[in-house]
């Protein structure tokens, strides 16, 4: 499934046009080798987390072939000194979410309080306009204030808050991990759907996706669900989709788990040609101290680095 570098970087256009000058634009690829980041998460039979395996209990595949795992950690926290922890939020402020709006904010805000060994985090809440703000650890009473002082209202501009969002991510080193709070429903984009799930494949962020969805109406919400999964699948994330708003902390409880007991695999890929083409990624398990039955989870691919000359000679 390629990408070819004219097309990714007019999506990126549509993305600096809408995002606020959080910070300075930076190059969606470099022509150089880069170290490729994979976060993986392993679950036995039962679904406990499984938080014991070492480097050599991996096989990391690119297109099929076997790659040297050159990077390896566990857990988020564990390594927040050395590779920094950019956590991302993105709040659904439309006129939807206005009914269980107070709930939702709160128990978002007692989550993102347990997580302190985040360097910073980026909040996005969405409307029918798209506003961005990052804030340290310093900072985090006035993000609390900025989270409870808005009111929802207006329509839903989902699409182009991912858009924001993922424009400042690339240009962040480190791990990223995003929790998406929504319905699903768009009502306002300019980006498209399949703009959005391209710009989604080319990061390296984590989707965690929370979706209300009690309020849509019954016509769409299966849809809405299915595409909510899937951003959060092709990332190596998850989704939930509580039927009461008493679930939430346990699914946050559950998110920070995840978080703890995530492994991180690096490897520098054995194909050098920076063409911008998709190559998928497979994560196995090896090795006698391997569950059996377990699944893994990792994002499904990368967009290799993209240099003009070399497109061009394909």
């Amino acid at each position: 499934m390629p990408l070819v570098g004219s097309r990714l970087a007019s999506i990126a256009i549509a993305c600096c046009v809408l995002s606020l000058p959080v910070s300075a634009q930076q190059p969606l690829f470099s022509s150089g080798i880069d170290l490729v980041h994979v976060g993986v998460t392993v679950l036995d039979r039962d679904g406990r987390l499984v938080t014991d395996l070492r480097a050599e209990d991996f096989e990391l595949l690119e297109d099929g072939r076997a790659q040297e795992i050159r990077y390896f950690s566990r857990s988020l926290a564990g390594e927040a000194e050395s590779v920094p922890l950019h956590l991302g939020v993105l709040f659904d402020a439309s006129g939807s979410m206005e009914r269980d709006g107070r709930f939702v904010k709160t128990a978002a805000l007692r989550f993102l309080n347990t997580i302190d060994y985040a360097t910073d985090i980026t909040l996005v809440d969405f409307d029918t306009e798209v506003r961005v703000g990052r804030y340290g650890r310093a900072d985090f009473p006035r993000l609390v204030e900025r989270v409870r002082n808005r009111r929802a209202s207006g329509m839903t501009s989902l699409y182009d808050a991912l858009g924001v969002y993922l424009d400042g991510a690339f240009a962040q080193d480190g791990r990223k991990v995003l929790l998406l709070y929504t319905d699903g429903e768009d009502t306002r984009s300019r980006m498209r759907l399949d703009e959005t799930m391209d710009l989604v494949r080319a990061s390296d962020v984590t989707i965690y996706a929370i979706g209300f969805q009690k309020n849509l109406r019954s016509s769409v919400r299966q849809f809405q669900r299915m595409r909510l999964s899937r951003l959060a699948e092709i990332t190596g994330g998850r989704s939930y989709f509580p039927r009461s708003l008493d679930r939430l902390d346990e699914i946050y409880e559950e998110i920070a788990a995840e978080l703890e007991g995530r492994y991180s695999l690096g490897f520098v890929s054995t194909n050098g040609r920076a063409d911008g083409t998709w190559r998928e990624i497979e994560v196995r398990l090896a090795g006698s101290r391997a569950p059996r039955r377990a699944t893994v989870r990792a994002r499904d691919g990368y967009f290799a680095p993209w240099d003009e000359a070399e497109a061009a000679v394909r």
